[in-house]
């Protein structure tokens, strides 16, 4: 851990002080790796957490356009910005903190590490990764691919270390800042380890993200869309939708064709290409996902479909007559369960998704979109999708607030969370 932490300090005092049209060089060949390399890559995303394979390489593709944007576009982000004051010239630079430690996740093994730690190492930092346990592989292959990449050593590193380690590496004078993608328990544990050292942190949590249907939404294309955002990756993910509230005058409607829809996918080896959902990542995973299904059960909620585990794979799972008191509406649900509550009115709906301690998206589906757009600021969340499942884009910032975690990653905004803003005043 020591000569690995060194190794980042060296090669970063270096690093910093090259051109950003020097850094950003590494990023072609890094995004066509990826993109050769797919298949191989996905297969040990699949092998290690399950994923079916189509969705574990276009998980692969999009760190490849991940880096092809920022190729595109960390130099306008990170110019100096000249402002006019009343001193002779004025104007903000933008540079590295220094060693940033990640500490990730294992629902997206790349797409995690790589929207952090590609801007983060263009703006001239260098950064360690403490991966999830479980794709101890997937850990290893990221650092291979960085170094065959022609990135120097020392600029992306893999730390192989237990979850009680990481509280030494944050308070470790070498480094500045750290990024948690995770629970809301470690991100507290991170969060306060990082404050007593006055370190910067970026939290990107949990989330209950709400799926809101009006009255008069199209159910064909919003039923097709649900489908995805809440199966994909059989439902582990922060921003899948996990509340389902429908409008009472098309929620039969609504469920009846979900329904229909989830148990036509298709299960089985997620090797196989064919295969539209798998397990989930472990067998712990899925017994506590149990619990909360039959807890929510045992407190008046209806069973329309699934509700059974075989080891680590548990059903495509339908709940209706979901309160705001049962675990599958107040706590995230990492798993491919539906839970269903109805409403009367736009006002109501909007109540019911902030009855959260989350906050990270929503979605709405509805025709009258001028009608959402004036509600928009009511939606206490990091985003609002309108006739679209909630979902991340390099070019758009990422994040949330309440207990989903504060800062940004991904556009602008992300590149410039882990760089000294700095402001320069000079009078002749």
């Amino acid at each position: 851990m020591e000569n690995k932490l060194e190794l980042s300090r060296d090669t970063q005092s270096i690093w910093q002080k090259e051109t950003i049209e020097h850094r950003l060089s590494f990023l072609p060949q890094l995004a066509k790796i990826l993109s050769d390399n797919k298949q191989k890559y996905a297969e040990c995303i699949t092998n290690e957490m399950h994923k079916p394979i189509t969705q574990a390489i276009a998980e692969v593709e999009k760190c490849a356009l991940l880096c092809t944007y920022y190729y595109e576009n960390a130099a306008q982000f990170l110019a100096t910005k000249h402002i006019k004051t009343d001193a002779s010239e004025s104007f903000v630079t933008y540079e590295p903190l220094g060693v940033l430690l990640g500490v990730m996740p294992w629902n997206f093994p790349f797409w995690q590490v790589f929207r952090f730690a590609v801007p983060s190492v263009m703006a001239g930092n260098t950064v360690l990764v403490k991966h999830a346990s479980n794709v101890p592989k997937s850990a290893k292959l990221i650092q291979t691919i960085f170094e065959e990449a022609g990135f120097p050593k020392g600029c992306y590193q893999d730390l192989p270390i237990p979850s009680d380690e990481v509280a030494e590496v944050i308070a470790n004078p070498i480094i500045k800042a750290v990024s948690l993608t995770g629970s809301e328990q470690a991100g507290i544990a991170v969060a306060t380890e990082a404050g007593k050292h006055l370190k910067k942190c970026v939290l990107e949590l949990g989330g209950n993200n709400a799926f809101i249907v009006l009255e008069d939404a199209n159910l064909e294309k919003t039923v097709a869309i649900a489908v995805n955002a809440r199966m994909q990756n059989a439902g582990q993910s922060c921003i899948a939708s996990k509340r389902f509230l429908l409008h009472e005058n098309v929620a039969d409607a609504f469920v009846s064709q979900l329904k229909t829809a989830i148990q036509k996918l298709k299960t089985g080896n997620p090797l196989d290409k064919t295969t539209e959902i798998g397990s989930l990542a472990r067998e712990d995973l899925a017994e506590e996902l149990e619990v909360q299904v039959n807890k929510s059960i045992e407190m008046g909620a209806k069973l329309v479909c699934g509700g059974k585990r075989t080891e680590a794979f548990y059903e495509p799972t339908i709940l209706t007559n979901v309160s705001v008191e049962m675990p599958v509406f107040k706590e995230e649900t990492f798993g491919p369960v539906v839970a269903v509550t109805t409403f009367k009115t736009l006002e109501e709906a909007i109540e019911l998704s902030n009855t959260s301690e989350f906050g990270l998206g929503v979605s709405v589906f509805t025709q009258d979109i001028e009608n959402i757009k004036k509600h928009i600021s009511s939606f206490n969340e990091g985003a609002v999708f309108i006739n679209e499942m909630v979902k991340s884009d390099p070019r758009l910032p990422f994040g949330g607030v309440k207990k989903s975690g504060y800062g940004r990653e991904l556009s602008e905004n992300g590149i410039k969370e882990f760089v000294n803003v700095k402001t320069v005043v000079i009078n002749n």
